[in-house]
């Protein structure tokens, strides 16, 4: 079934008049029910590296065009939107605030929290991690288990180049309030990154808890504890400051992994 619906999927992309037959338009939607309820993943890990399935992404962006816009009642508000909003949270056993929003298409294991925030489609969200207040977690982004986004966190999303990986946060992370994680930006395991880091795909990661500096770039690897900081590089117009991230040292392994996620920055006299 699966590797039909992927042959489907792909001739489509290639051939967007396949849009108009219904076994099309029926396996697009095949595709985002079995997103929906974490039976595929846009990415997933195979050892100990992540594959991304892009025909499962072009099964997301094909979902637009086939879907109508509409009125979506949630009293008391209202929205207008191709896609619908995901339901069933008591059977799903996550906790929903309210204001707290999904979309059709996103998986959200059981355990979960939604603050007053966002999850778009094609993400995966798995047990135990809390979104906090206006964190959004955007298409296709992988979120471990036990995660903390806390509040306003900006995990981006990715549909287009359908090869471009989607950011993948780890089991255990702490993500600090207002961080940006974003272009495919990979956060290892236990990882706990410090208030308004961020993360593109060209932020310079430097390890400065050594002796020399150790320099990274969309990773930021297993049990760091990350802060912003700033380089000098040089322009035309002069010398300026750049953001770049600072790991600063590593999570302790004798503290529990609950109490780190807080613990593990005010180690190093840095903010949550």
């Amino acid at each position: 079934m699966l590797t039909a619906t992927k042959s489907i999927i792909e001739k489509a992309w290639d051939d967007r008049s396949l849009l108009d037959q219904e076994e099309t338009r029926h396996h697009i939607r095949q595709v985002i029910e079995w997103l929906d309820k974490g039976k595929i993943r846009v990415a997933e890990p195979s050892g100990i590296k992540w594959i991304v399935n892009e025909w499962i992404k072009k099964a997301v962006i094909l979902y637009f065009p086939i879907q109508s816009m509409k009125t979506i009642a949630a009293d008391p508000f209202e929205y207008h939107d191709k896609i619908d909003l995901k339901h069933g949270y008591r059977e799903l056993g996550v906790r929903v605030v309210p204001n707290a929003i999904a979309r059709y298409g996103a998986y959200i294991a059981s355990g979960v929290i939604m603050m007053p925030s966002f999850i778009n489609i094609g993400a995966y969200v798995d047990s135990g991690t809390m979104v906090d207040t206006w964190a959004t977690v955007g298409s296709c982004a992988q979120v471990g288990k036990n995660v903390h986004l806390s509040g306003g966190v900006g995990i981006g999303g990715v549909l287009e180049p359908v090869q471009a990986a989607p950011v993948i946060i780890e089991d255990n992370c702490f993500i600090g309030s207002r961080c940006i994680v974003v272009e495919g930006v990979h956060v290892e395991r236990e990882a706990v990154l410090g208030a308004n880091v961020v993360l593109t795909g060209s932020t310079k990661i430097i390890d400065v808890s050594g002796a020399e500096p150790i320099e990274y770039k969309g990773i930021v690897p297993s049990r760091s504890v990350v802060i912003p900081g700033t380089i000098s590089k040089k322009f035309p117009a002069g010398e300026y400051q750049v953001p770049v991230a600072l790991i600063i040292g590593k999570r302790k392994e004798t503290t529990d992994l609950k109490t780190s996620l807080n613990n593990a920055l005010r180690e190093y006299d840095v903010s949550v």
